[in-house]
């Protein structure tokens, strides 16, 4: 069975935050720390975990904010040459930093620029991407001024904290609804980091450039179509990973950027098996084409599960499935396979639901199956 996702934060490593903090300053008291951390951890989930040890932070950091953040950056790990992870052995690294960030944003709104010193070096050792927002927030000009300055520093951490941590709907973090509103802002950071040598970075780019397809769609869309043409493989593939939800709502301008929204010139059949499947087993997709075009066509190949809601209604959610170029004449098979299993963030209902193919956005054929308990 896998480990828990809130054991990335555990009292062994809680213990080991406690000694480096100890060690950058005999003034902490170390104790009194793991008595407040640890009391209750085990009981609480991840985020909960980070916001305990944030505040047992609080009650035995110094007052002066400015001496804490002096004491943290004191206990942290050598930060690394790459994009690798610090060692926590050699310095305070890894979930536990999650508290380090929280304490900065709770503690640090009257002293911006010490703070965001704290969260350049706090993210090179773990991730400043939730602490950030707050200051966002905030203070907007001097926080995204301070992200443009960071799009060129030399660690990568730092470069991709600068679109992470200004995503409008970051999963876990503060939503940003004046840049959901209104993404102008971190724009010109986008620009600055699209071509970035670290892979690391870009794909954060594209992550941003999705969030923000979400409620300005054609912005997106007039971004791909200026930025495609002559494109390296790399920026391409940072395009295509932007591209990646309105391409699967079927978006007709995005798909044409793309060259895929032409009809499907052929026959297919499409199935999924079985027809009556239990909830934490699995489906077969699998479709069938032939072309009876003359020349090559792309396609993109996706399918909607409509699933079964506690109303009684069906709701569509779209799952990748293929990109392929089907030549002239040519057969091809296709399949995957879809779990079943129970996830955190959706309830299956059993009753009957329906697999629906999508070719280059238009609905292909559906197909009905029954989810069962078990």
């Amino acid at each position: 069975m896998a480990e828990p996702f809130k054991n990335l934060i555990h009292p062994a490593g809680v213990r080991r935050f406690a000694a480096h903090l100890h060690r950058a300053s005999g003034a902490f008291d170390r104790q009194a720390f793991e008595r407040l951390a640890l009391s209750g951890l085990e009981s609480l989930e991840l985020k909960a975990r980070a916001m305990h040890l944030a505040s047992a932070l609080e009650a035995t950091l110094p007052r002066d904010f400015a001496r804490a953040a002096d004491l943290l950056e004191a206990s942290l790990a050598p930060a690394p040459a790459d994009e690798s992870a610090a060692d926590d052995e050699a310095g305070a690294a890894g979930w536990p930093l999650w508290a380090v960030g929280e304490y900065a944003a709770r503690q640090g709104q009257a002293q911006p620029e010490r703070a965001l010193a704290l969260l350049h070096a706090l993210t090179q050792r773990f991730t400043a991407e939730w602490a950030i927002r707050p200051f966002l927030v905030d203070h907007p000009q001097l926080t995204l001024a301070t992200l443009q300055r960071w799009s060129a520093d030399p660690s990568a951490h730092v470069r991709r904290l600068v679109s992470e941590g200004s995503r409008p709907r970051l999963p876990w973090g503060l939503q940003l609804k004046a840049l959901i509103d209104d993404p102008s802002p971190t724009l010109p950071l986008l620009r600055a980091l699209q071509d970035d040598p670290s892979d690391y970075v870009r794909r954060s780019v594209a992550n941003h450039l999705n969030d923000i397809a979400k409620d300005h769609p054609d912005l997106v869309v007039d971004w791909v179509v200026l930025h495609l043409p002559d494109a390296s493989p790399q920026r391409r593939a940072l395009l295509r990973h932007a591209s990646r939800t309105l391409i699967k709502r079927g978006h007709r301008r995005m798909l044409a950027a793309w060259g895929l929204d032409a009809p499907f010139r052929g026959r297919l059949q499409f199935a999924v098996s079985p027809r009556r499947a239990a909830i934490g087993g699995a489906l077969t997709v699998t479709v069938q084409l032939h072309s009876t075009a003359r020349r090559t066509q792309k396609l993109a190949i996706d399918y909607a599960w409509f699933r079964r809601l506690a109303n009684g209604s069906l709701s569509p959610k779209v799952f990748k499935g293929w990109v392929v170029e089907l030549g002239a004449g040519e057969s091809r098979t296709l399949t995957k396979r879809h779990s079943l299993k129970p996830v955190t963030t959706r309830r299956d209902h059993p009753g009957a639901h329906a697999i629906e193919l999508r070719v280059n956005g238009r609905p292909a054929a559906r197909v009905p199956f029954t989810l069962t308990r078990g």
